[in-house]
């Protein structure tokens, strides 16, 4: 019989970012190097990574990654992109053989600006076109999935462990400011490559590590703003709240986090009275995408990273700091494998968010300094 101790329950997948605040670029071998010290914490059936600044000759135009079931799916799809995109590239992703990663699909990425005179007639901004695209193409598009379209960035993932994907897709000859990763060990669905982490969209990518046993409840609320969840995972709400509340409803990072990971009410009433009454009025009104179950989470986009444990830390994760760089990783020794003296390493509190805002790129529309919530106040 076992005995306590003797047996590691690894509570589940395994993520990881670093970033660099002054937006200096670094290839793909750290990522690759961090998620890879936790191996044992996924089961082979998906991982993957998105990357920030890994297209600055094509950085003015969306970068749409692929993958196809055959070469009769991906024609197809290629009349409807020529019809409602200029594309300027198209090209197969670069890959190299891996003998664990198998039954690869077709997988390629357009650079594409959509044509103006469709956004005029519709009247409407180049983001939501391009969302209204990626949500046509994943729900009624058979054999097609985008799983990435933002500017200068690009999810790369697939079914296999991560430190396999990321030589599988040659990323240390990548460089980016910000890189993400996770190593899946999926409990409810079915490893597929359309089903491994990272989830994005436009330049919001999303990892996560737990169970959101809110999904129906997030989903339906989001359903009512143009968002469809058809991807078999609960993981896919959480890129879809994120891109909700900060392009559309311009909330900072702790006002994500009040909504996403809301304090106990025992922990409101002790706020002072203006963060008191914001925190109600979230709940009052953005209720439904409270995110509830065991999670942790690591969020980037093209300003930063926010990473973002549940409420009681049924699923913790750790943070570190060097010079320049910002580290989230599940565990320690993932931050450690990379940067062997942190200058300071700490573990979040739960629902208290870590945010790394890159600091030479265009100020976000959110003002930190007069939205901060002071949540464990």
């Amino acid at each position: 019989m076992l005995r306590e101790g003797q047996v590691r329950i690894p509570s589940g997948c395994a993520i990881s970012g670093i970033m660099n605040k002054k937006g200096k670029c670094f290839n793909g071998g750290d990522i690759i190097n961090s998620i890879a010290v936790m191996h044992e914490r996924s089961n082979g059936l998906g991982g993957g990574f998105a990357a920030y600044g890994i297209y600055p000759d094509f950085k003015e135009y969306y970068a749409f990654h692929f993958f196809f079931d055959n070469s009769s799916n991906k024609e197809k799809t290629e009349e409807i992109l020529q019809q409602q995109f200029i594309v300027v590239k198209s090209e197969p992703i670069p890959t190299r053989k891996v003998s664990s990663i198998k039954d690869v699909p077709l997988i390629w990425r357009y650079f594409v600006q959509p044509k103006s005179k469709l956004i005029r007639k519709i009247n409407l901004t180049e983001d939501e076109y391009i969302i209204r695209f990626v949500m046509t193409v994943n729900s009624e598009l058979e054999g097609a999935y985008l799983f990435s379209s933002g500017k200068n960035m690009g999810v790369f993932k697939g079914v296999g462990y991560p430190e396999d994907l990321g030589d599988f897709y040659r990323l240390e000859e990548y460089q980016g400011y910000i890189w993400t990763a996770h190593g899946r060990f999926p409990t409810n669905t079915p490893g597929w490559w359309g089903g491994a982490h990272p989830f994005a969209l436009l330049d919001c990518s999303v990892v996560h590590n737990g169970e959101i046993s809110s999904y129906e409840a997030n989903r339906r609320f989001l359903e009512m703003y143009g968002y469809k969840c058809a991807l078999q995972t609960d993981t896919e709400v959480i890129a879809y709240i994120f891109d909700f509340l900060k392009r559309r409803q311009g909330f900072s990072p702790e006002m994500i986090s009040a909504t996403v990971a809301s304090p106990l009410w025992q922990e409101i009433q002790k706020m002072k009275p203006s963060e008191r009454k914001l925190v109600q009025a979230i709940r009052a009104v953005y209720g439904s995408l409270l995110v509830n179950g065991p999670f942790s989470i690591l969020v980037g986009s093209k300003e930063g990273m926010i990473a973002l444990n549940d409420r009681i830390k049924l699923r913790p994760s750790v943070a570190a700091t060097k010079d320049d760089f910002l580290y989230v990783a599940s565990e320690e020794a993932a931050i450690r494998a990379v940067c062997v003296q942190p200058d300071v390493v700490w573990a979040p509190r739960g629902g208290e968010p870590v945010v790394g805002i890159v600091e030479d790129m265009t100020k976000p529309k959110y003002s930190q300094r007069e939205e901060k919530l002071a949540i464990n106040s």
